[in-house]
């Protein structure tokens, strides 16, 4: 239970607040990746989770050695996480790993030239669905009997719910962020909210 809390934490950080630090987003995307990876390769929730620190780690010294390609790297990274949600939901014992580890490069060189090309609005996008899917992961983990779909589901069903959730989840991390750092993003404030007319007589 304590180690889908703190996978479904991280993942709720890099969702719903990635963009507001770049340390804060390459930490938890190293993380993700790292976690999803060894999730995917069926490696058991403690492997998974030192996976994931490991991943956490070399991607904070790769950022920080070469900060000017932070947005790379974030982009790289996040691109790596979705890649590997997608290969562990849609694969099965059957799937070839190597197609698994080309999908997952494949989307991480996409996140890191969209990143490149659109900073902080692909950013935006990739720190939501990289965040949402550590937290269905972290989800999965706490309550496997129930939920235990939104890390490796079975039957066709099961994977598009998953991808629903996936996805209904990403666009409220995409709008919390959008909200909440507008300023980071290069967009005007919000205009200020009318004040509420007084009460009729």
């Amino acid at each position: 239970m304590l180690r889908g809390l703190v996978v479904a934490l991280v993942g709720a950080l890099l969702c719903f607040y990635g963009i507001r630090s770049v340390h804060l987003a390459v930490l938890g995307s190293g993380f993700a990746i790292g976690f999803l990876v060894g999730d995917a390769s069926g490696q058991s929730v403690g492997p998974a989770l030192l996976w994931g620190l490991c991943g956490a780690v070399i991607a904070w010294v790769l950022v920080s050695v070469v900060f000017r390609l932070a947005t790379f790297f974030v982009g790289l990274a996040t691109g790596a996480v979705v890649g590997a949600k997608l290969w562990s939901a849609l694969g099965n014992d059957q799937t070839s790993v190597l197609l698994g580890v080309v999908v997952v490069l494949a989307l991480a060189a996409l996140g890191a030239e969209l990143a490149v090309r659109f900073r902080r609005r692909a950013l935006l996008w990739e720190t939501a669905l990289g965040g949402a899917s550590i937290i269905l992961s972290g989800l999965a983990i706490m309550w496997p009997s129930v939920l235990g779909a939104f890390a490796h589901p079975d039957d066709g069903w099961q994977q598009w719910l998953m991808l629903a959730a996936w996805l209904a989840l990403s666009a409220c991390g995409w709008y919390v962020q959008r909200r909440l750092f507008r300023r980071q993003l290069g967009l005007a404030p919000l205009p200020p909210k009318a004040p509420a007319a007084p009460p009729a007589a």
